[in-house]
């Protein structure tokens, strides 16, 4: 059962939600719930990857607010270029994370802790500690695209799909993907068998870095600037959509899928909380209890003879 658990909960929650208030159940309600939920599931995805390996990454929110910054600042400069640019910048923060932990063996909540520390005061710096915001007509011009619908689905929702895709076939489908399941599984026989694991260990922490700039990227353009705090408050809940959809810390299972289906689950938890009007602060205490039931109840204890 503990595989179809996400599921169940999903279904569960859905119902449990649509009971008080039947609208909530409507196509047009669930798909604004889901396009709500868009940089949050990005951010979760590349994250997935990093929890695949059994590491994990706190670096992804000051990433994704970094992203939020550059990408207002470099607007008017580089056009869509801006994109490229926090995309590369994210592909280049999450490579340090990961050379860090990889060939410095520093344990990955510090390295990507200082990292993190390290993108936010960029993002600090940059912005001036101060929010910015984009030129309307620059914005639509470069980033139009990302906010407009097709056949009433809003382009936003589809990049996210695209990049979920993206995320799947690199897990299921290239060798980089099968080597993360490996090395989550049994890091010990993977190194046996001769393979480079520093080299994917630092790839998967490149790929988050990267997907946390395309989050910070997607908010900026949906709030029209950016911001060193913009996407503060999602470190906790993305962790939770991974956790929750049935990766555990230790890795080796779970996957891209499953933190679709577990972002879901923090969606209809987060909008139950409006319909309850339980304010910001107890949804973060929420969260941290369900984090530490779902680590408690995924992680696998036989890779953790001794924890310190």
């Amino acid at each position: 059962m503990r595989r179809h658990f996400p599921w169940i909960t999903l279904v569960s929650a859905l119902l449990l939600v649509g009971m008080t208030d039947i609208n909530f159940l409507s196509p047009e309600n669930l798909l604004n719930l889901a396009t709500d939920i868009v940089p949050l599931l990005v951010m979760a995805v590349g994250m997935t990857l990093v929890i695949y390996i059994g590491s994990i990454d706190l670096s992804s929110q000051s990433i994704a607010n970094m992203a939020t910054v550059l990408t207002t600042i470099s607007l008017p400069a580089l056009g869509v270029g801006s994109g490229l640019l926090v995309i590369a910048a994210g592909l280049l923060f999450g490579a340090i994370s990961g050379v860090v932990t990889a060939r410095l063996k520093v344990p990955s909540f510090i390295s990507t802790l200082a990292v993190g520390g390290i993108a936010l005061s960029v993002g600090q710096f940059a912005s001036g500690q101060q929010a910015l915001h984009m030129d309307a007509e620059q914005r639509k011009h470069a980033f139009g695209w990302i906010m407009g619908t097709t056949a009433g689905i809003p382009h936003e929702l589809i990049v996210a799909l695209a990049i979920v895709a993206v995320a799947w076939f690199i897990q299921n489908r290239m060798t980089a993907g099968r080597t993360f399941k490996a090395i989550g599984a049994a890091e010990p026989v993977v190194v046996a068998s001769g393979i480079r694991v520093e080299r994917y260990k630092i790839l998967a922490f490149a790929l988050s870095g990267m997907f946390a700039a395309i989050a910070g990227l997607m908010f900026s353009v949906r709030l029209s600037g950016g911001s060193p705090t913009l996407a503060e408050g999602f470190l906790l809940p993305a962790i939770v959509a991974v956790l929750v959809g049935g990766t555990p810390l230790t890795g080796g299972v779970g996957g891209v899928t499953n933190t679709l289906i577990g972002t879901m689950i923090v969606a209809v938890v987060r909008s139950s909380m409006l319909y309850l009007n339980i304010p910001a602060t107890g949804q973060q205490i929420f969260f941290g209890l369900v984090l530490i039931v779902a680590i408690a109840t995924t992680i696998d204890r036989s890779k953790l003879r001794i924890v310190k």
